[in-house]
């Protein structure tokens, strides 16, 4: 799979985690650790040599609340809602700045 696809399956995932979450957290908490499993897999196999310079700060500041962003997730996050936004604001950013990768 190449480097943008999987930047890509990231920020679905992150979208779809945030609607999980907006929905009811308690609800769909097995749901959302399923997918914050799957979507450190996808970062882990981002190599960040195959990102080009113009996406590398972005993706860099993405992994840095992350990975707050997915304690948070896994433990339950202090207000369901602004966890749920921070998730699918990341998704957006990520979905609009992957095309800066050919």
């Amino acid at each position: 799979m190449d480097t943008k696809l999987k930047i890509l399956d990231i920020a679905m995932n992150l979208n779809r985690v945030g609607n999980f979450a907006a929905d009811g957290y308690a609800i769909k908490q097995k749901r959302i650790k399923i997918f914050l499993d799957q979507t450190s897999e996808y970062i882990d196999s981002v190599s960040e040599d195959d990102l080009p310079n113009s996406f590398k700060n972005t993706y860099s500041n993405f992994l840095s609340q992350y990975k707050n962003l997915e304690k948070e997730g896994l433990t339950g996050p202090k207000d369901e809602l602004d966890w749920a936004e921070a998730m699918m604001t990341w998704g957006n950013i990520l979905t609009h700045r992957a095309s800066l990768i050919k």
